[in-house]
This record gives structure tokens, sequence and C-alpha cells, in this order.
């Protein structure tokens, strides 16, 4: 190994030097909630049940009744369960070593998919999916929202859909320190406005259970059906991307500590892989909704949560309340998550830009790209051909989380061919890595392909499990294959002190990045191979000649 900088741990360090010229938008933008880096320790200042309540609220959205109604109404109930029962599984399972990861590390989905098996700029693929993902049900939430302002309003659907998209806007310019507030006051008027209507229409007319349960569907004639499970699961697996969303809130819990221990864990599983529990009853929710309203005023208004919550409130209220009260709840709905979606993706955005050009444009250009993209999609009436979409999409967002999910519990504790600790900065990080990027590739491309008939009519319904299992499969083969040489770079930053302390959580020393000049903690930095100090993850991702990278080692 060549002669390099190493530095000692800097217990107390001197206060930073002012910021250089033209750095101040891209350090206030993201010392904000840290977008685009790891999450500091010292702003890591909420309790694990409060980022639990944040990140739970984020899933508020009313495109779970709209699945569940979708899937329903087209294979029955019986095979609707089936199918939002074998979704949630696979979300779960594969949602958990991300949402751990991304908690236990304070990272984001970007960042963790970097280090597992995609590679500094492999992992842009990634991104775009993701990025995708939140601007798709953005325009889902915005157009239930503006069905609700049509219903309660009279404004017409353009209108609303614009209405719908810019009222976030001022939602996201603050980041997590706004979020955090929103979502915690919110969920109890929701959860109440959204329980309330179901449990009293069980409570006093119990034929609707009956005819939920017995409900056939327009496609079949009520008995259990694989190809309907199976293209019902595919249109539920698109929420799969919905982890990232989750770990934007949980890359801020607190260290994990003998003391906390219990309740970080219970938060991380709650607010990690548990979204889909909540979810996947919405979705049921949707189907016995979507029944009862078939029964009461036809099946054309059925798929609408809007139409849905107005025909269970019509039955236990006055009739002046009922409107207003189901535009209430579709409103606060659509806040709480496209304020998400909005904030996630300016975040998978900025970060892919950013990495590409070597240049920081302002996350608040992405929020309006993101909502531009979401617009157009309203605009085009996207809630018409919905299951499409997903059905579509689930097949990427399948091959990208099972691919990560693969890589942190097979390649890294089982075959131990991936580094235990992840890794996300320049210089550290192959530019691609093909134990990921060949098994997404493979997984998506083949599965899509499956979707669209290519491979024939019989397993067309399969797209969704083949994407699961190629990515399951091939992840550590291509480990094997590559014997894990792409992961890792160099093994050695030019850092003395240890990346994690002795509780196994990021260590908290600070260093100042002599470019930016501004306090990072150790996770964040790298040594500089021109300076006897150290550069910030983006100060390195934005350094355009690769001054401040480190050179790879044999």
């Amino acid at each position: 190994m060549s002669a390099e900088p190493r530095l000692a741990a800097v217990a107390e360090p001197e206060p930073a030097p002012q910021a250089a010229p033209g750095t101040d938008q891209a350090v206030k933008e993201t010392l904000e909630d840290y977008t685009l880096r790891f999450a500091p320790r010292s702003y890591r200042r909420w309790t694990p049940m409060v980022v639990a309540t944040t990140a739970l609220g984020g899933i508020a959205y009313m495109a779970d009744f709209s699945i569940g109604a979708g899937i329903g109404l087209a294979h029955g109930t019986g095979n609707a369960l089936l199918a939002i029962g074998v979704a949630a599984v696979v979300i779960f399972v594969t949602g958990f070593p991300l949402a751990y990861y991304g908690a236990r590390y304070n990272i984001d989905l970007d960042l963790i998919t970097r280090g597992s098996g995609f590679g500094y700029f492999g992992s842009v693929l990634t991104s775009v999916i993701f990025a995708s993902f939140t601007f798709i049900f953005f325009a889902l939430e915005g157009s239930i929202m503006a069905q609700g302002l049509k219903l309660g309003l009279g404004l017409p659907l353009w209108l609303g859909y614009l209405v719908s998209t810019l009222m976030v806007i001022p939602l996201v310019i603050y980041g997590m320190t706004a979020l955090s507030k929103l979502q915690v006051w919110t969920t109890p008027i929701w959860l109440l406005l959204m329980v309330g209507p179901l449990g009293y229409l069980v409570a006093t007319d119990p034929g609707t259970v009956d005819r939920f349960l017995a409900y056939a569907g327009t496609d079949g004639d009520g008995g259990i059906d694989t190809a309907s499970v199976l293209l019902g699961a595919g249109v539920c697996l698109s929420l799969i991307a919905q982890i990232g969303e989750q770990i934007d809130y949980l890359r801020f819990m607190p260290p994990k500590t003998e003391a906390n221990k219990r309740s970080w864990w219970t938060a991380v599983v709650m607010a990690g892989p548990g979204w889909v529990v909540l979810g996947a009853l919405k979705q049921a929710i949707g189907v016995f909704l979507a029944v009862y309203i078939i029964a009461e005023v036809g099946a054309s208004a059925a798929p609408e949560p809007i139409q849905q919550f107005k025909g269970a409130f019509d039955a236990m209220m006055p009739s002046w309340l009922v409107v207003p009260l189901a535009v209430v709840l579709v409103v606060i709905s659509q806040i709480k998550i496209n304020a998400t979606n909005a904030y996630s993706g300016s975040l998978a955005w900025t970060n892919s830009f950013t990495r590409v050009t070597r240049r920081y444009p302002g996350r608040m250009v992405f929020v309006l790209v993101n909502l531009g993209f979401a617009l157009a999609l309203m605009e085009a009436d996207m809630f018409s051909f919905l299951n499409s979409i997903l059905g579509f999409y689930s097949n990427c967002a399948i091959a990208w989380v099972v691919t990560v999910a693969t890589d942190i519990g097979i390649n890294k504790y089982v075959l131990k061919l991936s580094p235990h600790a992840p890794e996300f900065r320049r210089g550290m990080l192959y530019a691609v890595n093909p134990v990921g990027v060949v098994a997404f590739v493979a997984a998506s491309g083949l599965s899509i392909a499956m979707y669209f008939h290519g491979l024939g009519d019989t397993l067309q319904p399969y797209s969704p499990v083949a994407a699961a299992v190629i990515a399951f499969v091939l992840t550590p083969l291509m480990a094997v294959v590559t014997r894990g040489r792409y992961y890792l770079r160099r093994t050695d930053d030019g850092i003395a002190e240890p990346l994690l302390d002795e509780d196994g959580n990021p260590s908290a020393v600070a260093y100042a990045c002599h470019v930016c000049r501004q306090q990072f903690e150790r996770p964040d930095v790298a040594a500089c191979p021109t300076h006897d100090a150290v550069v910030c993850s983006l100060c390195l991702s934005t350094d355009k000649v690769g001054d401040h990278v480190l050179p790879a080692t044999a």
C-alpha cells in the first residue's frame, strides 16, 4: 500500500472555519436533514417512538383502498385476501434487513444499495426506480384528493390535480423537522376517521361481512385461483419500494444501546417492515368497502376511496356531515403521504444527478421535477389504468429490493463475501458492482418480458414470482462467481479512528471537511490524498477532477 495520510481522531474539534465560497447552498440544504449523506448522532435527537410514529404517519395514503378494491372487484374476496397476504409476507421479509441497516447505520436506501451489490454509480439505476415510485404514488394520491375536492367543493379534476400538487411544496422545504410534526399531530385524527366507519358497519349490519366474504368478483366464480392470486399479489407488490420512504425516517433513529434496545427494536420493526401490516389491513378494508358500495350505490364508484368513505359515513351520521368528513379524511391522508413522496423523491433525483454530473443543483429543483412528473400522470388520468401501471412497476421494484435484501442477509451474514458494514463514499466503492447490477437487470428484464406476455400467456401471472426468485438466486451466485472482489475499491479510508464505536454504532467523533469547512462525524468523511486533512462525502461526490478521491488499492 502506498504511503497515505492517516489522521488521528479529533475528540474535541476546533470550530470549523467559514465555508468556502460557492458551497453555502449545498451545505445549508444537506445539513437541514442530511440529504445524500450519513445522518449524524448530533442531529438524531428524536426518541425511537417519535421516529416510528413519524414513519408510520407517512403510510396514511388512500391508494391501498383503491388497490384492494381493484383486486377484489376483479378476482373476488378470497383471491384478493390471499393476494394481499402473500404480498405482505414478501414485503415484510425483504424489508426487515433493509430497515435494520438504515436504522443501525443511519443511511438511506440508496446509500445502503451502493454498498450492497451495486457500486457507486450502479445504484443510480435503483435511485431512478425509487424516484419513479414516489411520483407514481404521488399521482395516485393526488388523483384521489382531486376526486374528493370535486365531490366536496365542485372543483374540476384538472384543478384538483393542480391544488393537490402545489399544496405540499411548503411542507417539504424543511425536511424531517417539519415532517415529524406534521405526521405526529395528524395521525390520531386519520386513524379515527379511517377505523370508525368500518367498526360501525360491522357492528350495526353483520350482513355486510357475509356479502364481503361471498363476493366472487367479475373475473371469477368465487373459488381460489392461483393465477388470480399472483396477479393480485403483483399489484400489491408494487408497494415493496415503500420501505425506501420508511428508511428515510428510520435513518434518524438514535444509537442502539443496552438501555434502549427494546424500544429501538420495536420502533424499527413496527415502522420498517411492519408498515405492511397496516397497509395490508387497509387493502382488505378497501375490498370490504368496495363490496359495500356495490350493494348500496353500484360498481362504478367502488374503486374510489372518496366514494367508499362517503358511503360508509352515510350509514352512521347526518347527511350534512358526510361529505365534509370524507373530504377531510382524503385531504389529511393525501397531505401526509404526498409530503413524504415529494421529499423522498427529491432526495432520490438529487442523489442520482449529483453523482452523474458531480454538481449539486439544490434539492428544491428536484422537488419541482418530481411534482411535474406526478402532475403529468394525473392529467393523463392514470387512475383509470392504475393496476396496469402498478403491475408493470412491481417487477422492477421487486428485483431491486430482493437483490439488496439478499445481499445483506446472504452475502454479508452467510457467505461473508459482502462487507458487513455498509460503505457509500466515493473512492471506497467500485463504480459498478456486477453482483447487484446483473441480478437486478436479469430479474427485472425477464419478469417484465413475462408481464407483457413475452414468454406466453400461461407464465404472465408469475412475473412477480420470477422477479423475486431470479434476484434471490443470482445475487449470491454472482457474489460467489466474482468472489466479492467488486464491493470495495479500497478497505482503508486513511483515518485512524474506527467507523463504529464499542456498541457497534457509527462513531460520533467529528472532523472538519477542508473543502466546505463544516463539521461531519466519522462515517461521513475520508482522508484526502492531496492534503493532510479530510473531505466529506458530498464534497467527494461533487469533486469534478478527483483531486480529493483516494486512489484504488491492490
